[in-house]
């Protein structure tokens, strides 16, 4: 019998889920997305051996290849003199992809959100459907939408992000988190940046009260910007952007090194993007309804693992609903899932205060521990989230 699954959410994780079911064969998926048409949100994506692996495997290598730029090295600076504190190799040398079994890439959000529709059929994806209710009948569960339509499959995820309205569901009483901290984000072009070393590494700029990390996308021509700034104390807005002040984002880096000072006037001032986590949930699933990447564990971008953990999520899950029955199928994904991402929300977490410290002791002594990030990090991007389902699933 086939297995029929909505995925609700058309993004990173919503798709990587669709194409890995649809590759296995024997399941009907369908993916209905809110927006009107598929477009960017954000800036750019960076992408980790753990998660490039997992796309290669779906077939997608070449052509992420084509639209992405791998960093020659990954660098630590200090804010105002640009002091190398530390650095490794990534693709300088091949150091990185020998280590880790696939490159590191950078790539735009909407590079990667069209290599995604253009593996899956178009005709399973359904735009302009915005969830208003959900019904798990002893049949199958029920989604209603806000046009009036209504379809029905053997289970539900909701791939629909940090504000997600399918948990709402699964779990009424878990709501996303302010951090305290929020970000803005620009894509320069490299020709305006006269003073930045190293154009091509990903560099993360670091100091009082903000960072700024960025990295070289559309073939090394525009260095993508995401620049966190301490504040505002509370999060008053309805929605998780909200307006600025003009000229906050250049005050904030005022006195930096020029390369920062240059990169923050290049291009208009962004919305600010308030830094929401997602406190670990009491459960992924209700019933036949479960929950995948930002809906499930919303996490800081400070090791630049969101994106990464969802595809982790989507091939898991893909790999448990077709090897076992449902009843199975779900918990086992909970489980192989729960711990692994609740470790990196919570480094993820602890790095945040780490990177926004004043000249002192306590900055030296990040410095230093800096000095071995290569081997600290070596357990996200060397995870391999098949072979952890693999015990279940058979071999690779």
């Amino acid at each position: 019998m086939t297995l029929r699954v909505a995925v609700v959410g058309g993004g990173i994780g919503g798709l990587t889920l669709a194409i890995a079911l649809s590759r296995a064969g024997g399941v009907q998926v369908e993916v209905h997305e809110r927006a009107v048409e598929l477009g960017e949100v954000g800036a750019a994506v960076a992408l980790a051996a753990n998660a490039v692996r997992l796309l290669d495997d779906l077939g997608l290598g070449p052509a992420l290849r084509a639209a992405s730029v791998e960093p020659t090295e990954l660098i630590y600076r200090g804010w105002r003199e640009g002091r190398r504190i530390a650095g490794f190799p990534v693709g300088d040398g091949g150091w990185y992809e020998q280590r880790f079994g696939a490159p590191f890439l950078g790539i735009h959000r909407a590079d990667l959100q069209r290599i995604l529709a253009d593996a899956f059929d178009p005709a399973l994806l359904r735009l302009g459907r915005t969830v208003t209710g959900i019904d798990d009948g002893q049949g199958a569960v029920r989604l209603r939408f806000a046009d009036g339509s209504a379809t029905e499959a053997d289970v539900v995820v909701g791939a629909d992000g940090v504000w997600s309205a399918v948990r709402r569901w699964v779990d009424p009483d878990a709501a996303p988190v302010y951090t305290g901290t929020s970000g803005l984000r620009g894509l320069v072009p490299v020709s305006a940046l006269p003073s930045l070393p190293d154009p091509l590494a990903i560099q993360f700029w670091v100091g009082p009260d903000a960072h700024l990390l960025h990295y070289a996308i559309e073939g090394g021509r525009t260095v993508n910007f995401l620049a966190v700034l301490e504040g505002p104390a509370a999060w008053t807005a309805p929605t998780g952007t909200a307006l600025a002040a003009p000229g906050e984002l250049a005050d904030a880096f005022a006195g930096w090194h020029p390369a920062v000072r240059e990169m923050v006037a290049a291009v208009p001032q962004s919305d600010r993007w308030g830094l929401f986590a997602l406190p670990p949930l009491a459960r992924w699933s209700r019933g036949r309804v479960t929950l995948l990447g930002d809906a499930a564990h919303a996490m800081l971008p400070h090791h630049g693992q969101g994106a990464n953990q969802t595809i982790e999520d989507a091939v898991t899950l893909a790999a448990c609903l077709t090897s076992a029955p449902l009843d199975e199928a779900l918990p086992r994904y909970e489980r192989l899932r729960r711990t692994r991402t609740r470790q990196v929300q919570r480094s993820s977490w602890d790095t945040s205060p780490l990177l926004h410290l004043p000249d002192g002791p306590a900055a030296d002594a990040r410095d230093h521990d800096l000095t071995g990030l290569a081997e600290l990090l070596g357990w996200i991007h060397g995870h391999d989230a098949l072979a952890a389902v693999q015990p279940a699933s058979g071999a690779r």
